[in-house]
């Protein structure tokens, strides 16, 4: 493929524009810049905008020196304006793609960037990469058809692409940089060009056949995740009756080296991805006459996790003849996996709001990467002693390592670990 966008995105320094400068998208334009291009940060949130401007991050993953080292290179502003899109080469799409509470998809944001951009693509040649997390068929139906016209054409000045992302919020060994990037684009030549791109910015790029097949890649990578935590959650839930200890079990297991892989039970599944994906595979699965039971059941599965830890504490309690009704439970981590500050679908709500409405306790809780949550009101206490001792349970609802587990033990009444983060063996501990 020969044309001006090529000869720029193969072996000069294009313009790159990242719509949405969350946890997908700030990361993705820390990297740009590094790869040595100019990168311009969209996002709606004028407060996000000036913090970043301001060499402060909101992302765990970024530090604000690595920020203010890409603000320094001058190839690094954010901004509120979509008029600021009209030179670039290429352009990401990074913005939530939620459910509706009827579980199907909300693809809004994704239909809001599209219509607010169109109007400044750069006709003389744009790529347009969606990384969101989505069904198969959203790049070629709302993205490629919905920009196509009005001087742009697909294969002359407009190519379309899918490149999923695989942010691992807190993981300290795969970034973006070394973590393989999937692509596929609406037409072979689109394709042709997203690999030249991300190969100039990762260290691996994967091309696949088209964009419906990197939108499935994405989808089977969470699905094969939420299938199997389900299968060891309720395998959990059978061993709780049987009298078995689910942890030892995995541990154990664990040590074939060969045909088994350990996933762990926990409070329930959260993030971004995990909870969500599968739905959004079975959503579109259903226009085609076909049914996920897998899925289905495994989100039945997962989904109801929370509810068990609570009806696990009320019989803890019970057993010590005391009601769950009018205690008071601290809560231990409320971020849906370690040490980060992320809350999406966080099991911890669901738990929250089932300790306060259902059961009518007194829920407080301790998290140091999360110190107030909107949707109660609610700031992190400090964890001291006092009020380790006043708490008539502990549930440790994600294992930060900053806690003092030592700490907890000595202090609590009561200590449900829904993680297995305390590894002894305590007469006031029991594990989920």
């Amino acid at each position: 493929m020969k044309s001006p966008l090529s000869e720029i995105v193969a072996s000069g320094i294009p313009i790159v524009a990242v719509i949405g400068q969350g946890y997908v998208g700030l990361p993705l334009a820390m990297e740009v810049v590094r790869a040595g291009f100019h990168c311009i940060g969209i996002d709606v949130s004028v407060k996000t905008v000036d913090g970043l401007n301001a060499g402060k991050s909101h992302i765990i993953d970024i530090k604000d020196d690595e920020l203010g080292i890409a603000l320094a290179t001058g190839r690094y502003r954010a901004s509120a304006n979509y008029a600021d899109l009209a030179h670039a080469h290429v352009i990401s799409i990074c913005v939530p793609t939620p459910l509706r509470k009827t579980k199907d998809p909300d693809v809004s944001y994704i239909q809001a960037s599209v219509a607010a951009m169109r109007p400044y693509l750069n006709r003389n040649g744009v790529l347009v990469i969606l990384e969101s997390t989505t069904y198969p068929g959203t790049t070629d139906e709302l993205v490629a058809h919905e920009l196509a016209g009005d001087g742009l054409t697909l294969d002359e000045n407009l190519f379309v692409a899918f490149s999923p992302e695989r942010v691992d919020p807190g993981n300290a060994t795969y970034g973006l940089k070394n973590t393989p990037k999937v692509v596929g684009g609406v037409t072979p030549t689109s394709t042709a060009l997203v690999s030249t791109f991300y190969g100039r910015v990762v260290d691996h790029v994967h091309p696949v056949r088209s964009s419906r097949e990197a939108e499935m890649v994405k989808l089977l990578e969470n699905t094969f995740r939420a299938v199997n935590i389900a299968l060891v959650n309720e395998m959990l839930l059978m061993c709780d009756r049987m009298g078995i200890d689910m942890w030892d079990v995995i541990h154990a297991a664990s040590t074939k080296p060969f045909g088994y892989m350990p996933f762990y039970p926990g409070p329930g599944i959260g993030g971004h991805c995990i909870p969500l994906d599968p739905t959004y595979l079975s959503w579109k699965a259903k226009s085609y006459g076909f049914y996920n039971r897998f899925i289905e059941l495994a989100t039945d599965i997962n989904g109801n996790m929370p509810r068990f830890v609570v009806q696990k504490l009320s019989k803890l309690m019970n057993d010590q003849g005391k009601a769950l009704k009018g205690s008071r439970i601290l809560l231990l981590g409320m971020a849906y996996k370690p040490n980060i500050n992320d809350l999406r679908e966080s099991p911890g709500l669901d738990i929250w709001q089932l300790l306060d409405q259902e059961w009518g306790a007194d829920v407080v809780y301790h998290d140091p990467y999360i110190q107030h949550l909107h949707e109660f009101d609610a700031d992190s206490i400090e964890l001291t002693n006092e009020e380790l001792n006043q708490a008539d349970a502990v549930v440790i609802v994600t294992n930060h390592k900053d806690f003092d587990y030592k700490q907890v033990c000595q202090h609590a009444k009561l200590i449900l670990d829904a993680r297995h983060a305390i590894k002894e063996d305590h007469d006031n501990v029991t594990r989920l």
